[in-house]
């Protein structure tokens, strides 16, 4: 049976998801720091139009894909709602906020991939 894309792209959206959910917990987590800059992960729309397509592999011998993935995190400039007088820019609300959103994206990826996978189920057994 063919590889199957959906799967691949899940898996890849859920690291994403987890690498953005650290970041999010290390602005957190220096909230009291001072001089702390806000970080943030690069948008995955982003991280897949610079991925390449890379060669399939049908031997063992073959180089195989690594998958690592390695996104670029970059310090929010502008986007905080507050900058306090000891230079640190995490504003909790809209760090919780964003906890919300990479919530609600991997239900919908859970829930995505739960429904094709008895799909499959489904038409396998005929």
């Amino acid at each position: 049976m063919a590889n199957i894309q959906l799967f691949d792209l899940a898996s890849r959206h859920a690291t994403w998801l987890a690498a953005r959910q650290g970041s999010i917990a290390g602005n957190v987590a220096n909230a009291n720091t001072p001089g702390f800059r806000a970080t943030d992960i690069e948008a995955f729309s982003a991280t897949l139009d610079q991925t390449k397509l890379t060669m399939a592999t049908t031997q063992a011998g073959h180089v195989a894909d690594a998958h690592a993935a390695a996104y670029r995190v970059d310090e929010i400039q502008g986007q905080s709602w507050e900058t306090q007088h000891s230079g640190n820019s995490v504003s909790l609300e809209q760090e919780m906020i964003k906890a919300g959103e990479v919530k609600s994206a991997f239900s919908l990826n859970t829930a995505i991939v739960k429904s094709f996978h008895r799909m499959l189920l489904m038409s396998s057994k005929g």
